[in-house]
Order: structure tokens, then C-alpha cells, then sequence
């Protein structure tokens, strides 16, 4: 089948520019950092006695959704970096002129470069998620509440947004689709503050507008179920505590994404894939 070969070529081709080897290498280092630094919490103490236990786990659970965070802006770039080039580089350099003539349909090249991006991406959500999830239970004992469903919302982030970046390939360069994707993330993430700082506050207008740019681009809607998964009991106690508390940008998510926000977050991607095809179907090479 045509899309399982494009999808089987993109994949060697990440391994033969060492992508993947580059990325898990980075990755071992920042899990063993993380991890050494979850080790030194039991050593802190607190008005000059050992913090107690639950206190310790409160921070480490604080710690791990700054680290999601973190790495929630990885898989960002990294999806936009590896998406862009992925059509309008192969446009460039003239591989497809040589490809296309063949019994092989446009359809074909975009679905099938989609399926290998998405293995990769969510692929390395998964595993740097496991590694780091596996550290913070080996030195301290200590598990998130819902650590899969954190580890999928991570994923389909990631993929809403490289989907995005491979529609903005069919038509821009790679520069330019890859900054304009980044672009419209951190303008979905400035929405997502102000939808929950309009929540906290009961402002309509800030509300509205964070609801409409979590629509639009349904990443920081997704970002904020790993979040919610992150999340201890008491950390969510902590939320209710103050208006302010839960406007944060980083924690105190109060419930899951909705089921119809999940619905519209897969159809949003299956729209978009559908426009890549329509576009890179009426462009001339």
C-alpha cells in the first residue's frame, strides 16, 4: 500500500539524519537530571526537621507538572521542526517531481508522511513520559494520579499541532510554516490563560476569547487534561483555595477536558488533514 511505503521511507529517513538517536540521547540525560533532583527531596527540611512525607509528595507532584511543562514545549517545536519540511522539503529539493509520476497519489504522500510523524512524535511522548514517570516511582515512591491519560493528552497535542504544520507545508516553506505553527501555539497557550483567568474572575471577554482560541487550535485545551492528570487530591484542594490560585497558567486544572471538546479536538484534525490533501493536490510542482 502506497501511504505504508511513504509512511515506512519518512521513518528511515528520520533514522538516517540520526534524529532519533539525537533525541533520545537528550532525553536519558534530562530524565537522569530530573531524577537526581527528585532525589534530593527527602534531604530538605523544613524549619529544621525532615519535611513530612506528604509534604514531600506534594512537591514532587508540583515538580512533575513543571517538567510536563517543559516538555510540553519540546514536543511543541519538535512536532512544527520535523512537520514543516516534511512536503515543502521534498518540494525543494525536487524528490517528489520523481516520486508523483508514479502509480502514487498526492493523498498517499500526505497521509502516509502524517502516520510516520505521528509515530515518531507520540512515540517519544510515550517513552520520555514512561522514563520519567518510572524515575520519580523509583526514588521516591511516587506516581501521578492518572500518569497514561497525561502521557496521551501530551500525544495529542502534539499532534493537533504537527497535523497544522504539515497543512502549512503544502503551500509555505519550512521556515516559515514551522514559525507560524509555534506562533499560533503560544497565542493558543496566551488564550488558555486568559480563558481561565476570565473563569476565575467571572470576565466574559477574556473568557470568550480563550474559548475561541481553544478552538481554533485545540492545543492548550488538550495540554491542560495532562495537566489535570498530573494532579494530586491536594493539589486540586489547593485550587479551590483562591480566585487566583486557580487562574495559573501552570497548575489547578478543576475537571477534564469535556467529551465534546475531545470530539471536536479529532475532528479538527481530520478537517485539517483533509485540507492538506486539497491543498498539495492543486499545487503545482
Amino acid at each position: 500500500m502506497a501511504i505504508l511505503t511513504i509512511m515506512r521511507l519518512t521513518l528511515t529517513e528520520a533514522g538516517r539524519r540520526r534524529l532519533l538517536h539525537a533525541a533520545v540521547f537528550l532525553t536519558l540525560i534530562m530524565v537522569g537530571f530530573t531524577g537526581w533532583g527528585f532525589s534530593r527531596l527527602p534531604t530538605l527540611s523544613c524549619d529544621g526537621h525532615a519535611c513530612p512525607e506528604a509534604e514531600i509528595r506534594l512537591t514532587a507532584a508540583v515538580l512533575l507538572i513543571l517538567i510536563a511543562y517543559m516538555f510540553n514545549f519540546i514536543l511543541a517545536i519538535g512536532a512544527a521542526f520535523i512537520a514543516a519540511p516534511a512536503i515543502a522539503g521534498d518540494v525543494e529539493s525536487g524528490l517528489l517531481l520523481a516520486l508523483l509520476p508514479r502509480p502514487i497519489r498526492r493523498s498517499d504522500v500526505v497521509l502516509g508522511k502524517w502516520l510516520a510523524l505521528v509515530i515518531l512524535v507520540a512515540g517519544y511522548a510515550a517513552l520520555t513520559c514512561l522514563l520519567e514517570f518510572l524515575v520519580v516511582d523509583w526514588v521516591l515512591d511516587f506516581v501521578p494520579p492518572h500518569p497514561v491519560e497525561a502521557a496521551l493528552f501530551l500525544a495529542a497535542q502534539s499532534v493537533v499541532l504537527l497535523s497544522f504544520t504539515l497543512l502549512a507545508s503544502t503551500r509555505l516553506s519550512p521556515m516559515t510554516g514551522g514559525v507560524i505553527a509555534v506562533v499560533l501555539f503560544g497565542l493558543a497557550w496566551l488564550g488558555g490563560i486568559a480563558e481561565q483567568i476570565g473563569l476565575a474572575f467571572s470576565n466574559v471577554a477574556l473568557t470568550d476569547v480563550g474559548t475561541i482560541m481553544s478552538l481554533l487550535l485545540p492545543t492548550d485545551g488538550l495540554w491542560r487534561g495532562a495537566i489535570y492528570n498530573l494532579e494530586p487530591v491536594a493539589v486540586l484542594a489547593m485550587a479551590g483555595s483562591s480566585r487566583a490560585s486557580s487562574g495559573n497558567p501552570f497548575f489547578f486544572v478543576a475537571g477534564p477536558p469535556p467529551t465534546p471538546y475531545l470530539i471536536w479536538a479529532v475532528l479538527w484534525v481530520v478537517v485539517i488533514l483533509r485540507l492538506a490533501v486539497v491543498s498539495f493536490n492543486q499545487r503545482d510542482l
